[in-house]
C-alpha cells in the first residue's frame, strides 16, 4: 500500500501540465462554491444584524397574547429589578425595556399609520444605540443650489451632488461613498459639503416629552426640527390616546421600511399617552450570539425569573416569521445555483479525467502486459485521484480562507442606484462575508465526493481493459 502510494505520487509530477490542469478545476470548483455561499450567508447575517440587534432582539419578554395583539392591553408590570436579574443570565450582553404600538401621525395635511417605540434612552445606548443613528448631513435641493451657486465645488463633482438630492446621512463615510470621490477631491471638496448640508440634531433625554422621527416618516410628514406631530391611537383597555409632540431629533434606520414608519419617544412619556403607568409591552435581550444553543440556553434562564405567568420568553425567529421565511426561501434559490455551479464543476473535473485516461490507455497497457495486476493499477491511478483532489481542495480553502476574513472585517459598500436599490427593499447596502461555519467544511465536502464519483470512470476503463488494444493505441 506504502509503495502503492509513492507510484501515485510520483505519476502526478511526471506530467505537470495535466496534474495543474485536473488540480486546478477542483481548486476552481471550491474557490467558487465557498466565496458564493459566504457572500450569501454573510448577507443574511447583516439583515440579522441590522434588523434584530437594533429593533427587536434576539429574544423579547412580552405577554403571551401580545404577538398575537399588539396592543397596549396586554402589557405587563415591569421593575428595574427584572432588568438586574435577566442581565445576570449567561450570554446576555444587554437588555431593554419598550412599549410599542401603532398610532396615527399627523402633521399639516399629512397623516401616516405608524410604529411607535418607547424606550429608556440610557438603557437604549447599551442595546441598540439610536443616538449613533441620528441625521447629520441632508442634501436638499435648497443645499444643492447653494452650493453650486457659491462655485465651492467643480461641475463634475455639483453633478455627482446633484444625484443624490434628498438623502440623508448619520456618517460622513456613508455620504463619501455615495459621491465616489477620489482620496484628494474628498480633501479638496468635502469639508464644504459637509458645512453646507449638516443639520443640527438631537436626542432624548431621560423624562423627555418629545419624539424622534425616522428619516423617510419625517420627508412624508414634512417635518424637522423644533416641529410638532400629532399622535392619535388607543390606549388602555379602549381610552384615546392623543398627544401633540415635539419634534427633538430626525433618526435614519439602516432598514428602509422601518425608516419609513418610526416614531420614537421615552417610556414615561409612552406610559403617560397610552395610560398604562408602570408597564412596558416587552423586554428586549441582546445576546453573544444567535446560534441555537445560545438562545435556547438564555430563553430557559430568563424563564425561570419570570414570576407573572401570563408572561413568555420568545426568539426572534418566533416574532418575525416572515423574515425567517424569507431568509429560507433565498437560501433555497442559493443553493439551487449553487447546484447548478457543481453541475457545471462535476462536468469539468470529468473532462479532465476524460483527458488524462485518453493520454494515459498506452501506458495502462503496457503496465499491465509486463505483470501489474489491474486491481493495483486502480488502486494507483484512486491514489493519484484522491491526491489531485487534496491539492485542489487544500489550494481552494487556503485561498478562500484569507478572501472571507477580508471581506468579513471590510464588506464591500454598495453605492449610487445599486446601493439605494437594495436599502430600498429592506437590505443594508454592504456585502459581506459570513465567518467559518458548517457551509465552509460542506463545500470541500460535496467537491471531494465529486472527485471520487469522477474516479469511477478510470477504473471501469482499467477493468475493462484489453492489453492489445490499448498497446496500439
Amino acid at each position: 500500500m506504502k509503495d502503492d502510494f509513492k507510484i501515485a505520487w510520483r505519476n502526478l509530477w511526471r506530467n505537470k501540465r495535466r496534474t495543474m490542469i485536473t488540480s486546478a478545476s477542483v481548486f476552481f470548483a471550491v474557490f467558487f462554491a465557498v466565496i458564493m455561499r459566504s457572500v450569501q450567508l454573510g448577507s443574511y447575517d447583516r439583515m440579522i444584524m441590522n434588523f434584530i440587534e437594533s429593533y427587536t432582539g434576539y429574544l423579547q419578554v412580552q405577554h403571551v397574547k401580545y404577538q398575537d395583539n399588539p396592543s397596549v392591553d396586554y402589557s405587563f408590570v415591569y421593575s428595574d429589578s427584572l432588568d438586574r436579574a435577566v442581565e445576570g443570565v449567561k450570554d446576555v450582553v444587554s437588555v431593554a425595556p419598550r412599549i410599542e404600538s401603532f398610532v396615527l401621525a399627523s402633521s399639516g395635511a399629512q397623516t401616516k399609520g405608524v410604529a411607535l417605540l418607547a424606550i429608556d434612552p440610557a438603557k437604549e445606548k447599551k442595546f441598540s444605540n439610536p443616538e449613533n443613528k441620528l441625521v447629520k448631513y441632508t442634501i436638499t435641493s435648497d443645499v444643492f443650489d447653494k452650493i453650486k451657486s457659491s462655485r465651492a465645488i467643480p461641475e463634475e463633482i455639483a453633478d455627482k451632488l446633484e444625484m443624490i438630492v434628498g438623502s440623508s446621512y448619520s456618517s460622513r463615510a456613508r455620504l463619501e461613498l455615495d459621491l465616489g470621490l477620489s482620496s484628494s477631491d474628498n480633501d479638496l471638496y468635502m469639508d464644504n459639503i459637509l458645512r453646507a448640508s449638516a443639520v443640527p440634531n438631537g436626542f432624548l433625554a431621560e423624562n423627555d416629552e418629545g419624539v424622534l422621527v425616522s428619516s423617510r416618516l419625517a420627508g412624508f410628514l414634512k417635518v424637522s426640527i423644533g416641529d410638532t406631530v400629532i399622535l392619535l391611537g388607543q390606549g388602555y383597555h379602549g381610552s384615546s390616546a392623543a398627544g401633540i409632540f415635539a419634534v427633538r431629533g430626525i433618526i435614519k434606520m439602516p432598514v428602509a421600511d422601518i425608516d419609513s414608519k418610526l416614531i420614537i419617544m421615552t417610556i414615561p412619556a409612552a406610559q403617560k399617552f397610552f395610560d398604562v403607568t408602570g408597564k412596558i409591552t416587552s423586554l428586549s435581550v441582546n445576546l453573544t450570539g444567535k446560534s441555537k444553543r445560545t438562545m435556547s440556553g438564555a430563553q430557559a434562564g430568563i424563564g425561570k425569573l419570570l414570576t407573572d405567568k401570563s408572561t413568555v420568553v420568545k426568539t426572534w425567529e418566533d416574532l418575525n416569521p416572515v423574515m425567517v421565511q424569507q431568509i429560507q426561501g433565498d437560501s433555497q434559490t442559493g443553493l439551487a445555483t449553487l447546484a447548478m455551479l457543481y453541475f457545471i464543476i462535476f462536468f469539468g473535473i470529468f473532462g479532465t479525467v476524460l483527458m488524462m485516461i485518453a493520454e494515459r490507455t498506452r501506458e495502462f497497457g503496457v503496465l499491465v502486459a509486463i505483470g501489474m495486476q489491474k486491481n493495483r493499477l486502480k488502486r494507483i491511478v484512486t491514489f493519484e485521484m484522491i491526491l489531485l483532489g487534496i491539492l485542489g481542495l487544500a489550494g481552494g480553502m487556503t485561498v478562500s480562507a484569507p478572501v472571507i476574513i477580508y471581506f468579513y472585517f471590510n464588506p464591500i459598500l454598495m453605492k449610487g442606484d445599486i446601493g439605494k436599490m437594495m436599502e430600498d427593499i429592506g437590505w443594508d447596502a454592504v456585502m459581506p462575508t459570513a465567518w467559518f461555519g458548517p457551509y465552509f467544511y460542506w463545500q470541500v465536502i460535496v467537491v471531494f465526493i465529486m472527485v471520487l464519483i469522477a474516479t469511477i470512470y478510470p477504473l471501469r476503463k482499467i477493468t475493462k481493459l484489453k492489453v492489445i488494444e490499448a498497446l496500439r493505441s
